[in-house]
């Protein structure tokens, strides 16, 4: 009798990655939401000036990297590295903000900053208190 080879869970827990797509800096105090309108999943979660996406939730589908006015999100293997940090606070921020599935007007300057680079000083992490 043959004997069958049984792999660990484990062992397929390492080959199969999920990818992710990562908004990166570029949507800071922009945060337009062309984005969130296409995402099957409903994975965005809206800052006070900023969206970001739960990498859990995200199914690598690409909808939402050309719908972006701005350029701000990334697959994950194409990620550059000065935006490495955003991958983890992608995560960070969309555990604690609140789902977003519906566009939404852009800030009223959103498209002066828009040509703004190095914004990470001015990212809001905590909506205000009411």
């Amino acid at each position: 009798m043959p004997v069958r080879f049984r792999p660990r869970a484990q062992f397929f827990l390492n080959i199969h990655h999920t990818m992710t797509f990562v908004v990166t800096e570029k949507c800071i105090r922009c945060k337009y939401t062309d984005c969130v309108e296409v995402c099957p999943v409903d994975c965005f979660y809206e800052g006070p000036n900023f969206l970001a996406i739960n990498p859990d939730e995200c199914i690598d589908c690409a909808l939402c990297e050309p719908e972006c006015p701005v350029d701000a999100i990334y697959s994950e293997d194409d990620l550059p590295e000065k935006y490495q940090p955003f991958l983890q606070l992608n995560a960070e921020l969309a555990a604690k903000w609140p789902v977003i599935t519906r566009l939404k007007d852009p800030p009223p300057d959103a498209d002066e900053w828009a040509k703004v680079d190095q914004k990470l000083e001015y990212l809001e992490k905590e909506w205000p208190e009411k």
